[in-house]
């Protein structure tokens, strides 16, 4: 079900890449060409990641937003916003929610050592609604992982099947299945709109019928 509230602007989407960013074939880059809401969070350093930056870059632009925001997260983006949101900045009544693809491990003998900077595993619930989806062929993290970190977090766990690391090797193009589960989240996070006779409109279309009525 499509709900507006037009007290409440549209969410903007702020896409977070993991290490090395996403490029031209990765869906976070399709999302961006196709969607005018959607726009990256440069995080710097994408080759050599530094924990501390990336939060420092990710409070940045959620501060900079001017709307609600909703954090699209790939990899070990996923752990950048783990951490923002352990840190418990002011700024977390401004993310509506988010969306969190396929985190990496980080502690436990991770593929590429590069992630292991983001270790231990941030183990604060999240402040606002998130979609973990994990991939059943992921080298980065079994789905056993995945389900641990959803636990951890208080996320809802999405199974998406043998994807391997859901990015552009995938073979994904836009990933509609990744847009169905953003539109999922976004409706469940937007207000249902008032009843059309709330708020006192019906006494003022009653008053309205009564100076009809009235003689003149």
């Amino acid at each position: 079900m499509l709900r507006i509230d037009t007290a409440s602007p549209a969410p903007v989407l702020l896409t977070v890449p993991g290490i090395d960013n996403s490029g031209v074939g990765h869906w976070q880059t399709l999302w961006e060409h196709e969607r005018d809401d959607c726009r990256r969070v440069e995080m710097g350093e994408w080759h050599r990641p530094s924990p501390a930056q990336w939060v420092r870059r990710l409070n940045a632009a959620i501060g900079a937003a001017s709307r609600p925001v909703i954090l699209v997260a790939h990899s070990l983006g996923c752990h950048a916003v783990a951490w923002w949101n352990a840190q418990g900045h002011s700024l977390a009544g401004r993310v509506a929610g988010a969306l969190l693809v396929a985190p990496p491990e980080v502690e436990e003998r991770p593929i590429d050592d590069r992630l292991s900077a983001f270790a231990p595993l941030a183990r604060t619930r999240f402040a606002f609604p998130t979609l973990l989806v994990g991939s059943r062929n992921d080298p980065y993290a079994s789905f056993g992982h995945s389900r641990r970190m959803a636990r951890i977090w208080g996320s809802q766990l999405i199974d998406a099947g043998p994807l391997g690391h859901i990015n552009a090797q995938s073979g994904l193009h836009d990933w509609p299945h990744g847009l169905f589960l953003l539109h999922r989240l976004i409706d469940r996070i937007t207000p249902a709109p008032s009843p059309l006779l709330a708020n006192g409109a019906a006494a003022i279309l009653a008053q309205a019928g009564l100076r009809s009525n009235a003689p003149r």
